[in-house]
């Protein structure tokens, strides 16, 4: 969810009464710029781009591709240099997330939220030669209204968590086929509106941010979730949004969040999840971001711009086009963070 902050409500919320509270910002965040942008998506002077997801072509790295929303009209696949390679139409497709199944294919899926009352998984094959986005149908995503979408590849099989709106996170196992079917596995809860989330692929530990209280973990095979990261308005501000994480060794890495509160992303050590670390996309070649609401994350070398890995965040404010999504080297930001002390 977002909420835009301008001059005139800034002044409009000090005028009333003279008693009320500034925005809350965070703790200090060091800075990045981004190297490349995505075109802006269709939807022009509308909250739209949300959700981006990462295939990593080993072969080629640099040939890598996005797949990201625009929650008012489908989804769009980028090359690294921001380009459209290619959209297809697919009504309001909020979150995404893709996985490469190896023989399989790249499968990739959205949330769907064209129905409010019964959420629906809409499948997809990227061919990664064309970079074209092959329809695969839809399948049933639980009662509700669509929100968050992540996938863990478990073993050989595709589990999809569906986030919906009420609260409710639906986990589900993806058959593929002729005619897909979703399964459903395990259901859990967390007490207000979530969306983000993000599996850990080593143990399927899921992860789901409620948007005004903080980030949730859940054991593989679990309903009980744990508080791990508040909303404490220094580390992470809420509205929390998208989730990412990059895997490092038997349990270690990082979960990193869009803090969308005050514009920043909270970076998180697991496998404790010890605070270690904000950062803000600044103005450089391209515009910075505010307002974010998906981000993710790849360690994987993506060519010579980004040899240590590539973070891509939705741009809530591209002024004067519509919303986009930045391209980071995630080398920067490590380097940028380095000696940063955790917050006490």
């Amino acid at each position: 969810m977002r909420y835009t902050r301008t001059l005139t409500s800034l002044v409009a919320l000090f005028a009333v009464g003279g008693c009320a509270t500034a925005p809350q910002w965070g703790l200090p965040a060091v800075t990045v710029t981004a190297l490349a942008e995505t075109e802006p998506v269709g939807t022009a002077e509308e909250d739209a781009a949300d959700d981006p997801a990462i295939w990593h072509n080993a072969a080629d790295p640099a040939a890598s591709l996005i797949v990201a929303t625009d929650k008012k009209a489908g989804l769009y696949v980028y090359g690294l240099d921001g380009s459209t390679r290619h959209f297809a139409p697919g009504g309001l497709l909020n979150n995404v997330d893709l996985v490469d199944l190896g023989t399989a294919g790249i499968i990739v899926v959205a949330s769907d939220r064209g129905n409010l009352e019964q959420a629906e998984l809409k499948l997809y094959r990227l061919d990664p030669v064309s970079a074209r986005l092959i329809s695969l149908g839809s399948v049933p995503g639980g009662e509700g209204e669509a929100y968050g979408l992540c996938l863990w590849q478990n073993g050989v099989a595709l589990h999809a968590f569906s986030v919906l709106k009420s609260g409710l996170i639906e986990e589900y196992r993806i058959e593929l086929g002729s005619a897909p079917k979703s399964v459903p596995v395990l259901s859990r809860r967390v007490p207000s509106q979530p969306e983000g989330c993000v599996v850990d692929p080593r143990n399927g530990d899921f992860y789901v941010g409620e948007e005004n209280a903080g980030i949730w973990r859940f054991a593989a095979g679990s309903a009980a979730g744990i508080l791990v990261a508040p909303t404490d308005g220094q580390q992470l501000v809420a509205d929390v949004e998208g989730l990412a994480l990059a895997p490092e060794g038997a349990d270690g890495g990082w979960l990193i969040a869009s803090s969308q509160g005050d514009n920043a992303y909270a970076r998180y050590r697991l496998p404790d999840m010890e605070p270690a670390g904000r950062f803000r996309i600044a103005a450089g070649a391209f515009g910075s971001t505010e307002e974010t609401d998906g981000i993710e994350l790849s360690t994987k070398p993506f060519g010579p711009k980004y040899p240590g890995g590539l973070f891509v965040a939705q741009d809530g404010v591209n002024a004067p086009s519509a919303q986009n999504f930045k391209l980071v080297s995630w080398a920067d930001i490590e380097a940028a963070l380095a000696g940063t002390a955790a917050p006490e």
